[in-house]
C-alpha cells in the first residue's frame, strides 16, 4: 500500500512514525520506574542487537565495517551512548515533553558539528537559526529558576552528543558503512560499555520493569528502522521538520499518564525552537529551487 503513494508522502509517513515510537520508548522508559540510567540503557540497546543481527543474518550482510569506517564509527557509538544517558536522565527527571524539546536540539548541533567535522558550508540563515534555537533551549531549561536545571543540562547534553554522532553517521556513510552496520556497531559498543556496571552494580527489577524496558528496546528500534526508512524514502529538507511532532505525542502522553503540565516559559521554548526549526525547513527547501 506504501509503495503506491509518492517518496515524500512515504517519508513523512515514516517520519512521523518514527516520532511516536521514540516517544514510547520515552514513556517506558519513565514507566521502568528508579532504576540507574546505565541499566536503562543497557536493555534498550540489547534489544536493537537481537533485532539488527537478526536483519543482517537475514540479508547476509557482513556485520564488520570496512576499516576506515571504525574510526568515525567508534566515535559515533561514544557519543550515540552519551546522548542516549543524558536523555534517559532527563526523561526520569523533565516533563516529557521538556525533555523531547531538549533532545530536539541535535539537528541544530549537527549544522555545526558538520561545518568543524566536514567542512561544510554554514549560511547566515542557519547559523541565526541555531542562536535562536539555543535561545529558545533557555526557557526551557530556566538558569537559576526551579530544581531541575541539572536535569535540563543533561537533556541540553545529550541533544549535542547526539548530534555528533548523527554527524559522525554521515561520514560513516561516505566511508562504506551500511546502515545496518552501524545501528548494530552502536549498539553493541553501548551494551559492552553498560555490561561492567551492570554486573558490579545490577539493580534488582520486578517483572513489570523488564517489561517497560523490553517494550522501550522494541520502541526504540522500530523508531530507528522508521526513520533510516523515512530519510531513504525523501531528502530531509522535505520531511526533517514533521520530526518535531514527537513533541506533540510527548505532551499528550506526559499529561495522561505522568500529570505533565509545561510551564509557561517551557511552552514559550517549544514556540521558538520549533519556529526555529521552521525558519531552516523553508530555507532548505527554497536554497535547492
Amino acid at each position: 500500500m506504501l509503495n503506491k503513494i509518492s517518496a515524500k508522502n512515504r517519508g513523512i509517513i515514516f517520519i512521523i512514525s518514527e516520532a511516536f515510537f521514540f516517544a514510547l520508548m520515552s514513556t517506558f522508559i519513565r514507566l521502568s520506574g528508579d532504576l540507574p540510567v546505565m541499566q536503562k540503557s543497557f536493555f534498550r540497546n540489547f534489544v536493537a542487537v537481537i533485532v539488527t543481527a537478526a536483519v543482517l543474518i537475514k540479508k547476509r550482510e557482513n556485520p564488520i565495517p570496512s576499516k576506515k569506517a571504525i574510526t568515525p564509527l567508534l566515535v559515533r557509538s561514544i557519543a550515540g551512548t552519551m546522548g542516549i544517558l543524558c536523555n534517559f536522565y532527563a526523561v526520569d527527571h523533565l516533563a516529557l515533553a521538556d525533555a523531547t524539546m531538549l533532545n530536539k536540539l541535535s539537528p541544530f548541533f549537527v549544522i555545526i558539528f558538520s561545518f568543524i567535522i566536514l567542512y561544510e558550508k554554514v549560511s547566515f540563515p542557519q547559523i541565526v537559526a541555531v542562536f535562536i534555537a539555543f535561545a529558545g533551549s533557555l526557557f526551557i531549561i530556566k538558569p537559576g529558576m526551579n530544581s531541575a536545571v541539572f536535569a535540563s543540562t543533561l537533556g541540553l547534553c545529550g541533544s549535542m552528543t547526539a548530534g555528533l554522532a548523527y554527524t559522525m553517521v554521515r561520514l560513516c556513510n561516505k566511508r562504506g558503512a551500511k546502515g545496518t552496520q552501524i545501528v548494530f556497531f552502536f549498539s553493541c559498543f553501548s551494551c559492552l560499555f553498560s555490561l561492567p556496571y551492570l554486573i558490579f552494580a545490577y539493580h534488582q527489577m520486578t517483572l513489570r520493569q523488564v517489561m517497560f524496558l523490553i517494550l522501550a528496546g522494541c520502541s526504540a528500534t522500530g523508531g530507528q528502522f522508521s526513520l533510516t526508512e523515512a530519510y531513504s524514502s525523501a531528502p530531509a529538507k522535505e520531511i526533517s521538520i514533521y520530526d518535531y511532532s514527537q513533541v506533540i505525542f510527548a505532551s499528550i502522553i506526559g499529561f495522561f499518564l505522568f500529570n505533565d503540565i509545561p510551564d509557561i516559559w517551557s511552552v514559550v521554548g517549544y514556540i521558538v525552537i520549533c519556529g526555529a526549526s521552521a525558519v531552516m525547513f523553508i530555507y532548505n527547501n527554497k536554497s535547492t529551487e
